[in-house]
């Protein structure tokens, strides 16, 4: 029998484009200081600026803290309902 996962509230709080929060999230696929790649409940998050910096991470409760300075935010497909690992979503 197939485990029911369930799904997290996404949202993106962010302030003063230096510090914000994202619940949500599933997975960080990447990150560096001018990069982060977030799998989220809504799809794949990019979020692109100048040292970024990872806070707080706590992937049980789908949570993530960021500081530094964002200059975008986009998401990558969209797919709520979306199975399965990362890899295993690629190897389909």
């Amino acid at each position: 029998m197939e485990e029911k996962k369930s799904i997290k509230p996404h949202s993106i709080l962010w302030k003063d484009r230096k510090q914000g929060s994202i619940t949500g999230v599933t997975e960080v696929v990447s990150f560096d200081d001018s990069g982060v790649l977030l799998d989220t409940e809504q799809g794949m998050l990019s979020i692109k600026g100048k040292e970024l910096h990872i806070g707080r991470l706590d992937l049980d409760k789908g949570e993530v803290e960021l500081t530094g300075a964002a200059d975008s935010f986009s998401y990558q497909g969209s797919s709520p309902a979306k199975k399965g690992s990362l890899i295993k979503r690629l190897l389909q």
